[in-house]
Formats: structure tokens, C-alpha cells, sequence
């Protein structure tokens, strides 16, 4: 029986190939999705079995609304995987760069390649699409003439498009982490070394400080701290953290002091880190702070 993995995108989409990555040997089914709240929703609804989200980009930064959507949808990070990505400009076979008005992408693509796009204005106006495979193939499909997507160079493969610039992107080291999201768990999988928190704080001074040596003194390496605008609460920030530890039984212990030192504590998912682009095996994170 097949996994179903709910994405953002379509076949071929860099959604995709993350899948390819972190199920190598799996068989599975794609579940295609307009957008990441659509994943999220498939997931929750027992549509699909888990969500491969992209989480965050070298060069677009955090994807900070998807931090939220793990969060109020109650779901689980459970594992990662980072992808190189690489952009092209791709239109029908016969076009050139002079005959291009209309470049459609995703939006995080396009900022991706915003340096790029810049010598092509004004003379060719830009476009948020759905996603990049999308709007590549429906310029296939609809014959659109002096139309050009940014996507990966398999989805001008598959398609058929032809390709106009190649690495267009700002920074030629481009790299996005993805994330496999699933519903709670109670496994507790061995080799966990990495966790995605979120909390809130008082309003009170040295709180944050507070956190950050509570973590320090304990050998917790904090790796990235991201704030996000709490809805309703003007000037007042949920912090979402990640962190790398060599204990799980002492990351527990951690956890627990921490939730004294924080006004609510969730754990949005403890893994195995991944940075070498080596595709993993799915982990089942724990259910600590439920």
C-alpha cells in the first residue's frame, strides 16, 4: 500500500523532488495542493498520511505563516531535508527574452531571482502564480505566447519549454529546507537530535534573556529564533526556536523547566537533523509538551 503525501504544487514541482528525497524507496501517491493550508487540511482530514512544506530558503529567509500553520493545525514536524534549487526561465519553443512580457512564478521564487527579473522590467511585467510547475504548465497547455515561468529545469523538461536562462537565481548557492509534517505520535524514534519550539513570553524584563541561558546552561544549542506577531495582541511575539541537543532524556528535563519560564510552550516536532542532502528515513517525533 502506498504512502499519501500531501504537497504544495504538482508533479514535478521542487515540492516533488524533496518527496523524492525523503522517501527514496518508498512507493508513494501524490496528493497535489494549491496551497500550503490546503496541505495542512489534507493531513488533518486523513487525506493524505503526511505534508512535505517547504519551511524556509538561503535566500527568501523564513517562511514564517508555515510556522504558524504547523502550529494551528496541531501537526508535527517529523522530519527534514534541504534541496539545492536552482531556477530557469522557461517559455515556448521560438520565444526569446525580447519577445517575453509576462513572467509567472511563485511568489518566494520570484524573490528568489529578483536581481534577474530587475534587468527584465520594465518591459516585462511580473506575476504571482500558484507554484512553479503550474504555471510552466499552463503555458504548455494554453500555447501562451510571450509567457515565461521560473521553475526547475525537470519541469521544462517534462513539459517541453524552452529554456531562456538557466541559474538565474540571486544567489547561486540556493537552498530551501523542507519539512515532513504528520499528526501527533507517541513513538519515540532513537537518534533524535534537533526540535522546532514555539513559545510566548511576559511581559516582563530578561524573559527572553532567561530562556536563551536556561538553553545555554544545559548544553541546548540554539540554531535559529524567529518572532512572529501574536493576532490580537499588538506589539506581543510567539517565538518559534530551533535547537540541537545530543540527549533526548535531558532535552525532556529541559523542556519542563522551560515551561515555567514561558507563558505557553508547544513543541512542533523533535527529529533527526538532516543537512547533508542525504535522503532520510521518516522519524516519528515524541509527543513531549502536548
Amino acid at each position: 500500500m502506498s504512502l499519501k503525501i500531501a504537497i504544495q504544487g504538482i508533479e514535478s514541482s521542487f515540492h516533488h523532488l524533496a518527496v523524492q528525497q525523503l522517501f527514496p524507496e518508498t512507493e508513494l501517491e501524490l496528493v497535489p495542493c494549491p496551497s500550503f493550508d490546503k496541505v495542512a487540511e489534507s493531513i488533518t482530514n486523513f487525506n493524505a498520511d503526511f505534508g512535505v512544506i517547504a519551511i524556509e530558503n538561503t535566500i527568501a529567509g523564513s517562511i514564517l505563516p508555515n510556522y504558524e500553520l504547523i502550529d494551528s493545525s496541531n501537526l508535527k514536524i517529523l522530519d527534514e531535508t534541504f534541496l539545492t534549487i536552482n531556477m530557469y526561465l522557461m517559455a515556448l519553443g521560438g520565444e526569446t527574452l525580447h519577445t517575453i512580457d509576462e513572467v509567472h512564478s511563485h511568489p518566494v521564487a520570484l524573490q528568489q531571482c529578483k536581481q534577474y527579473l530587475q534587468r527584465l522590467q520594465p518591459h516585462c511585467k511580473i506575476i504571482e502564480g500558484k507554484d512553479t510547475a503550474s504555471e510552466a504548465k499552463r503555458i504548455k497547455e494554453n500555447s501562451l505566447k510571450g509567457v515565461a515561468a521560473i521553475a526547475g529545469k525537470q519541469v521544462a523538461e517534462k513539459y517541453g519549454l524552452q529554456i531562456l536562462g538557466k541559474n538565474i537565481q540571486t544567489i547561486k548557492d540556493n537552498k530551501t529546507r523542507f519539512v515532513v509534517l504528520g499528526r501527533e505520535s507517541e513513538t519515540i524514534v532513537p537518534e533524535l537530535n534537533k526540535a522546532t519550539l514555539k513559545f510566548q513570553l511576559d511581559h516582563t524584563i530578561g524573559s527572553l534573556s532567561n530562556v536563551l541561558q536556561l538553553l545555554s546552561t544545559f548544553g541546548i544549542n540554539l540554531t535559529k529564533i524567529q518572532s512572529f506577531p501574536i493576532e490580537g495582541k499588538p506589539w506581543q511575539y510567539s517565538f518559534y526556536v530551533d535547537v540541537l541537543f545530543d540527549n533526548v532524556a535531558l532535552f525532556e528535563e529541559v523542556t519542563t523547566m522551560l515551561k515555567k519560564a514561558v507563558s505557553q510552550l508547544r513543541i512542533l516536532g523533535i527529529y533527526k537533523q538532516n543537512l547533508e542532502n542525504i535522503p532520510s528515513t521518516l522519524l516519528v517525533t515524541t509527543s513531549y509538551g502536548k
